[in-house]
């Protein structure tokens, strides 16, 4: 059988299946459609009121796509709450394809020359599929996902997909919806064409300055 194509990974994603490795070392490829599907909602994303601090603070460098396969790797290291990851190296290959086409983006948050954190996900019309995040210091993943969220909201994306809902996701305002009303979310996101932001203030100039800072001054009930 040959192997996958990243046109047919996109696709798939287009579909609402995505893939999974059973885990790191295994080859094959299980496909997912679950029947609960994560969500976080661009226009009710809730910051906890330490992370604002940290964010407005500005310890970490934010950066986007200048390290995304290191962002994967990392992405898919075994850590102590996670000690075993569904990132294959097949995975890995069609991700990276995919950068090269301009379809999946990092965001990377780093303390002078060192990678600390950071996500990585798919982009298709106006649907950012979020697949992973890691963090080396604290609050480095959180940040990386507050500018993603900045981004996705400035640039015109209606869809944020976390395939699933986590303690860490739930605090941020993550739920879950039936694969139904995501697979009629999904369509209407991808009719939409939206713009995925690297620099945000350098590219969009002073808007891009006001997104975040809305997003950071929005009313949402706040979590200590």
């Amino acid at each position: 059988m040959p192997p996958l194509t990243a046109s047919q990974l996109m696709r798939a994603y287009a579909i609402g299946v995505f893939p999974m490795a059973r885990h790191r070392d295994d080859p094959k490829l299980v496909w997912i459609d679950p029947e609960e599907r994560g969500i976080l909602p661009l226009d009710d994303f809730h910051i906890p009121r330490s992370l604002r601090k940290t964010v407005r603070k500005g310890p970490f460098s934010v950066r986007c796509d200048t390290a995304f396969e290191r962002v994967m790797r990392l992405c898919a290291e075994p850590a102590e709450d996670r000690p075993e990851t569904w990132i294959n190296d097949e995975i890995l290959r069609l991700f990276v394809e995919l950068h090269r086409m301009g379809m999946t983006h990092s965001v990377e948050t780093w303390l002078g020359d060192e990678l600390v954190g950071g996500l990585y996900g798919l982009s298709l019309g106006g649907a950012f599929f979020g697949e992973s995040m890691f963090s080396r210091v604290t609050d480095a993943s959180k940040v990386a996902l507050v500018h993603l969220v900045a981004r996705l909201r400035f640039g015109g994306y209606s869809l944020l997909d976390t395939q699933f809902v986590t303690d860490h996701l739930t605090r941020f305002g993550a739920r879950e919806i039936p694969r139904a009303e995501y697979h009629a979310r999904l369509a209407k996101a991808l009719q939409r064409r939206a713009v995925f932001y690297g620099d945000l203030a350098g590219e969009a100039g002073a808007a891009g300055v006001a997104a975040l800072e809305a997003l950071l001054s929005q009313s949402n009930t706040q979590i200590s």
